[in-house]
């Protein structure tokens, strides 16, 4: 594979470039790094999206980070706020299979989609509000800015605190 950057690509960023087709092939499985540094704590009103994220059942209790400014999908807040996404083998990023290397790939190998009773559901609400399950996936899903997105592992279960 040969990718051009405005003329010829440096030898680190070739290899680098290497390395990580080569870690899609050998896993089968896209893991998708934070662009940024995290933000812990919700952002300030208007400023971003808040994203919640439930690690309750796994061990870890609940991190919440900001995604400062406007995400164009669920996938880009969660994400761009700092947290670590691996997709299925079979699907990529369409199932998130795990966050921040949770469920470990002991428990979870992250192939097909994970089962109903143990995959990262997802939900959106206003600060303060009511947690919604979401109807669409969190790579077609558009948050606006000054909303909360949650994630839960479980069987469905909302994050466990009120959306900040």
């Amino acid at each position: 594979m040969t990718v051009h950057f405005g003329g010829t690509m440096t030898s680190t960023l070739r290899r680098t470039v290497s390395t990580v087709v080569a870690a899609i092939a050998a896993t089968g499985a896209l893991v998708l790094a934070s662009p940024s540094a995290a933000h812990a704590a919700a952002c300030s009103a208007g400023s971003g999206v808040t994203v919640v994220v439930d690690f309750g059942s796994l061990g870890g209790g609940v991190v919440t980070n900001c995604y400062p400014g406007d995400p164009a999908t669920g996938l880009a807040a969660l994400t761009g706020s700092g947290f670590t996404v691996t997709g299925t083998q079979r699907w990529g990023l369409a199932f998130v299979c795990r966050i921040n290397g949770k469920p470990t790939a002991a428990t979870e190998p992250c192939v097909n989609t994970p089962p109903a009773s143990a995959y990262w559901s997802y939900w959106h609400a206003a600060p303060g509000g009511a947690w919604t399950y979401s109807s669409s996936g969190a790579s077609s899903f558009n948050p606006a800015i000054g909303t909360v997105e949650g994630w839960r592992f479980g069987s469905g279960q909302q994050p466990s605190i009120t959306a900040p």
